[in-house]
């Protein structure tokens, strides 16, 4: 089985990206968040830095591309070659809302003709050059029952992988996934195909290959960001201490201090790192509250050491 690292915007950054592999090797590739394509023909200075060779030496990184005009994806997946990448990702999975109303991320499986023209065009435009293009999408835009004709759209050009949350972009990350249609469109797939969604745990992961041992690899988010040694278990290696959480997210605290980011932007990361990592942990309350009120490092470091010297790290990630 291979393992991914799923993107996610604010979170799974180089700076963090870096610090996981040196403290949890093990994952097969990391997906960057988004970069997005548009008529600029530019990327923002922060897309350049997370994409840069030289901040993500020693992984295997795709970058995952933001687009919904065929030529700004094919300037943009040029620029990703130009860097040395041999693989992006095209997104069509993202369900935020400030995504979906330009037509762009789950928002374009709405447009299943505007997305065969993009497709064709694309492929058209990148053959001969060298570069995988893989698809991580969801079921559709309103109703599962939409796959069936983005399976076959998907199926008449040469997909790297295509990487498949069975969810609508209506459901954003509610409700279950949709395994019975993930069954279906599993079997119409003509590329390899990466499952995405709810593998919280080793017991999720062991009922989902049990149910479909024909998947070759499966690609982690929230899961994963909450129990960062969660692929190491699934190898069949130990699961995540205590302890070894403590030096891991003293590491990424240091790290995101040592860059220009500054105090107020660095605790706003870590903050939205405890909404995953805090579920690990039963007790009080309030311990996670003074983590996510504390306003300067000093007020979140004690908060946070306070946390690990007082609960106890049993519990686990649901969603």
């Amino acid at each position: 089985m291979k393992f991914y690292f799923a993107p996610m915007e604010g979170v799974t950054g180089y700076i963090y990206r870096n610090v996981h592999h040196t403290f949890f090797p093990g994952t097969d590739k990391y997906f960057t968040p988004f970069v997005v394509a548009n008529q600029t023909y530019h990327f923002k200075t922060k897309e350049r830095k997370d994409v840069a060779p030289e901040n993500n030496q020693g992984l295997y990184v795709v970058p995952q591309i933001m687009a919904n005009k065929a030529e700004e994806f094919i300037w943009a997946a040029g620029e990703m070659k130009k860097l040395g990448y041999e693989e992006v990702n095209l997104n069509l999975g993202c369900p935020a809302a400030t995504v979906v109303s330009k037509k762009k991320g789950s928002g374009f499986l709405a447009y299943p003709d505007e997305l065969d023209a993009f497709l064709e065009t694309v492929f058209s435009g990148l053959e001969g050059q060298g570069i995988r293009i893989s698809i991580k999408t969801r079921l559709g835009k309103e109703r599962v029952e939409e796959a069936g004709h983005l399976m076959e759209i998907y199926n008449r050009y040469p997909l790297h992988e295509l990487i498949i949350h069975p969810r609508v972009q209506k459901d954003f990350y509610k409700n279950k996934p949709h395994m019975e249609v993930f069954a279906e469109v599993l079997q119409a797939s003509r590329h390899p195909v990466c499952y995405n969604g709810n593998l919280f745990s080793k017991e999720d992961y062991e009922q989902f290959t049990d149910h479909f041992p024909e998947i070759q690899s499966v690609m982690l988010g929230r899961g994963l960001i909450a129990d960062p040694a969660l692929v190491r278990e699934l190898q069949g290696g130990a699961g995540l201490e205590r302890e070894e959480l403590h030096r891991f997210h003293s590491a990424v605290f240091r790290a995101y201090r040592s860059t220009d980011l500054g105090e107020v932007n660095t605790l706003f990361k870590m903050k939205e790192l405890w909404a995953y990592m805090g579920q690990l942990f039963t007790g009080d309350e309030r311990m996670i509250r003074k983590i996510r009120k504390s306003g300067n490092d000093s007020e979140y470091l004690r908060a946070v050491e306070n946390l690990f010297t007082v609960c106890e790290m049993n519990g686990g990630y649901r969603g």
